[in-house]
């Protein structure tokens, strides 16, 4: 029963942070060090697929419409957009799995993150602020976007919707709602074929009878309800609201996780 409860927490933190910009896998990273227990890479990214599946509720009448009126020139121009955003993630992802690029398991290099992650949103903000109102995501915007995720992913702590979010605000994507739902909807893909890595990789290396699925399962689902109820949240807060208190929340987080970590934890 209790590890059942670890895992409804997990579901849980997965839920709150997986959109909103103070990093998931960061979070998840210090949750299990805490006591929450140690998941396999199929459960940390699964919990995730659970957080992406919400959005794609959340944002189906628009993809619907990408891809039933993909003729019309703004469409497929945005649909393209999407889809190399997409493409160099994938392949730069790859490239950092087949170099044997791991996450770190200490706390340290993730609260730094936090930390320098926070300050780089403030100054992002401010920035995006004294630039005209663009809601148009350019052929420059998708490709930072592209890049930024793939830096998210190896570093635990950046978090990949600030680093999408703040890139596409620096690159010319000034509105924030423009700016929140190309990061929102690159994010689909990605997560969805990150799942399908891990879950093929299972499955090749005959782990499968080794997973605790009915923990997948429940983390997933747990994770699903939250971060739809979360999104719903922050697409309406952010119509009147700058991203300035998840900055504060990441620098305080991430200062306190120093003092009280010891040197290298």
């Amino acid at each position: 029963m209790s590890d059942l409860i670890n895992v409804i927490l997990l579901g849980i933190i997965e839920g709150i942070t997986e959109f909103l910009p103070i990093s998931s896998t960061g979070h998840l990273l210090i949750a299990e060090r805490l006591g929450l227990g140690a998941r396999s890479d199929l459960f940390n990214v699964g919990i995730q697929a659970g957080a992406i599946l919400a959005v794609t509720l959340i944002y189906w009448k628009r993809i619907w419409q990408l891809f039933t009126q993909w003729r019309e020139p703004a469409n497929r121009d945005y649909l393209a957009k999407l889809l190399v955003a997409f493409a160099i993630t994938a392949v730069l992802g790859f490239a950092a799995v087949k170099l044997g690029f791991k996450l770190p398991e200490t706390v340290t290099p993730i609260a730094w993150a936090l930390v320098i992650g926070g300050l780089w949103m403030l100054g992002a903000e401010a920035l995006a602020a004294r630039q005209p109102d663009r809601s148009a995501v350019t052929w420059q915007v998708a490709i930072l976007v592209g890049v930024a995720q793939m830096v998210a992913g190896i570093f635990p702590g950046t978090s990949r919707s600030a680093a999408t979010i703040f890139t596409a605000l620096l690159a010319g994507t000034s509105n924030r709602a423009a700016a929140t739902e190309f990061a929102f909807l690159v994010g689909i893909p990605t997560m969805y074929a990150a799942t399908g890595y891990e879950l093929l990789k299972v499955l090749k290396d005959g782990g499968a009878a080794h997973e605790d699925w009915t923990a997948l399962v429940v983390g997933f689902v747990v994770s699903a309800i939250v971060a739809f109820a979360a999104v719903k949240w922050l697409l309406g807060y952010i119509r009147s609201h700058r991203y300035t208190p998840f900055a504060i929340y990441r620098i305080a987080f991430g200062i306190a996780l120093l003092a009280l970590m010891p040197a290298g934890g």
